[in-house]
């Protein structure tokens, strides 16, 4: 077959990318086209999305990837977030970025006019202050609300302005906490006892639709022939999951970067009253599969100290971090990566140095200590998921995948092995993207179904396999039972 090539644009909560995909009907890769930042913007009034500074980055690298003729493009995103559209079809302020402080106590108002196990029922979802469920909850009565007539979540808005069609897809959606996954439908009842509007919310669609074609004054800007726009697995983990280059079913997963999302591939959700008490969630994948799995804070808290240290005039670089990490003193200092104090932005060293010194241990006091200490307590918190993975399907992984930014953390995936007990293999690192790009194959049928994409995946693409170290895992087990807090 003649080779074909795809826009797989990818907006992480950090920075977003245009790459292009090609494939030749063997292998598939990517190549950069653009990468531009998306830093939250405080106002006045909260912190928010630069949406528009996003659709100008987009734009800049499809005028890239013009010369190659793509033939689709499909945007990914992080999750919970939205957009409101007025009744002309224009947005009713700017969005707002999950971390802003309005939804503070909404969740725990929210459950006492519905209770956790009815929302649970009905949605399968991991209770987390910021979905969406609780922002729309923390915005009744204002303007803002009022005015609103549509209902898109982040990635569904710009592909409507790429398409000038209005539809809300599968993945993402089913992280808003307000869409019953088995049903196929908005919890309208629930949207009701909240008090919530229910006629905003409109067709939901299956990842790999093709949501139409791109907007002619688009194209020509862009200097694109016409072009379908496809809805691939618009949830970054969704599709991140869709090129772990696994075979069978006896394996997890772990997207590793600014969150760790660790699961398993299900063929339905898991709604047991053990799935709620741990917390986990299930959240939409593409080709009709369920992800199990628990959101954990990943290296946020790296990050975030990275950024301080930055400020301060510190050396901070990656690389550098990890040798001194390696050479830092084993399990010195461990925190719970999910504790809340460590989901706003700012001062990230002094509060871990706070849970350090509240939970008797010692402060970290280097660079790369508190990388150590973040890596270790990570790789903790991937085996107390991992556990209650196992109890909650009633099988145990024998590898773990781990894909994303965080597979090039050699040391991680190390501590990870060692921890969890089984293998953990490394790569590739662009699999949102290369799982954006393999939709698109199977919308355009260059590629069969998600197996033959995963297949296409393990032969186009080098992958680390890390081993558990036998001498190690006393050592983990030791530290598991001195920090009980850490494995909760």
């Amino acid at each position: 077959m003649a080779a074909e090539h795809y826009l797989a644009i990818d907006l992480g909560a950090g920075s977003g990318r245009v790459m292009l995909a090609r494939f030749d009907g063997e292998r598939l890769a990517v190549e950069e086209l653009n990468r531009f930042e998306n830093p939250a913007v405080n106002l006045p009034g909260g912190l928010h999305w630069d949406v528009l500074g996003l659709y100008g980055g987009m734009l800049k690298g499809m005028r890239a990837g013009a010369s190659s003729s793509p033939v689709s493009l499909g945007i990914d995103t992080w999750g919970v977030d939205f957009a409101l559209l007025d009744r002309d079809g224009e947005l009713v302020g700017n969005p707002r970025h999950y971390r802003d402080g309005r939804k503070a106590g909404k969740m725990a108002e929210a459950c006492e006019i519905v209770s956790r196990e009815t929302i649970f029922e009905s949605t399968g979802l991991q209770f987390m202050e910021f979905n969406s469920l609780f922002q729309l909850f923390s915005m009744r009565g204002t303007p803002t609300l009022d005015a609103a007539d549509c209902f898109l979540m982040v990635p569904d808005l710009f592909h409507y302005w790429f398409t000038g069609e209005r539809a809300c897809e599968f993945t993402d959606t089913s992280t808003s906490q307000c869409y019953d996954q088995r049903r196929r439908k908005w919890t309208y009842s629930i949207l009701e006892a909240l008090d919530l509007p229910t006629d905003i919310f409109g067709d939901v669609v299956e990842p790999g639709t093709v949501l139409g074609g791109l907007r002619p004054a688009v194209a020509a800007e862009c200097g694109l022939a016409p072009m379908r726009v496809v809805a691939p697995g618009t949830h970054d983990t969704a599709s991140a999951v869709a090129a772990v280059p696994a075979e069978g079913g006896d394996w997890a997963y772990l997207s590793s970067g600014t969150w760790s999302l660790l699961g398993v591939e299900a063929t339905r959700p898991h709604l047991t009253p053990d799935v709620l008490a741990k917390n986990f969630t299930n959240e939409g994948g593409v080709c009709q599969t369920t992800r199990v799995l628990k959101n954990i804070c990943g290296l946020w808290l790296l990050e975030e100290c990275r950024r301080e240290w930055t400020r301060r005039g510190i050396a901070a670089e990656y690389d550098d971090l990890l040798v001194d990490a390696a050479e830092s003193p084993p399990f010195r200092s461990l925190v719970d990566v999910d504790a809340p104090e460590f989901e706003p932005p700012g001062d990230m060293t002094g509060r871990i140095a706070e849970a350090c010194r509240t939970s008797g241990q010692p402060a970290p006091g280097t660079t790369g200590q508190f990388a150590r200490a973040i890596f270790e307590s990570l790789a903790i918190k991937y085996r107390s998921v991992l556990e209650d993975l196992a109890g909650i399907t009633g099988r145990r992984p024998s590898a773990l995948h781990v894909v994303g930014g965080g597979s090039r953390n050699a040391l991680l995936c190390q501590y990870a092995a060692d921890a969890c007990g089984i293998p953990v293999i490394a790569g590739p690192v662009e699999a949102t993207a290369l799982g954006n790009a393999l939709m698109q194959g199977i919308a355009s049928g260059a590629i069969g179904d998600l197996a033959q994409g995963r297949e296409i995946i393990r032969r186009s693409f080098v992958l680390q396999r890390y081993e558990p170290r036998s001498d190690a895992a006393g050592n983990w087990a030791a530290a598991v039972a001195r920090v009980p807090a850490v494995a909760a």
